[in-house]
């Protein structure tokens, strides 16, 4: 299983708004796009769903841009690739709200497995924060003490 760039930018793109906007200042997406090496014409997509799923909220004006919606140990990498790619399975009769379409459902041996796979992603995504993830930034770039 591969996640598009869709989930993989837009959990970059969120991580660049941990980083760079301090909670309180708007981060201009063009400034995202260059520092991500992200086209802006599609950032402004990926920005688009997280922000009708009230992940991020955006500031018009001059000084406008884009902000966290809520502090970054509140948001788990799993809210924005679920937003952004939808369920993460790896077989659709696994796949949270998605009926289960196979007659052997209940007799397949495989259907475990992609359970336990489903279960086990879930668990990892959903368990690290944004800013876990901007403290691990931090680490690898020297920065623990700012």
């Amino acid at each position: 299983m591969r996640l598009s760039t869709k989930g993989r930018y837009g959990v970059k793109a969120m991580v660049d708004l941990a980083l760079h906007s301090g909670g309180e200042q708007p981060v201009p997406l063009k400034d995202i796009a260059d520092r991500q090496e992200i086209s802006e014409h599609y950032l402004e997509q990926l920005i688009a769903g997280l922000r009708k799923a009230g992940l991020v909220k955006s500031v018009r004006g001059a000084q406008g841009g884009y902000l966290l919606a809520q502090a970054p140990d509140a948001i788990v990498v799993g809210d924005i690739i679920r937003t952004l790619e939808g369920t993460i399975a790896p077989a659709d009769c696994v796949a949270e709200g998605a009926p289960v379409n196979c007659e052997r459902a209940d007799n397949c041996v495989t259907r475990i497995l992609w359970e336990k796979i489903h279960d086990s992603i879930n668990s990892v995504v959903n368990s690290i924060t944004l800013q876990d993830m901007v403290n691990e930034y931090k680490r690898l770039n020297g920065q623990e003490s700012m």
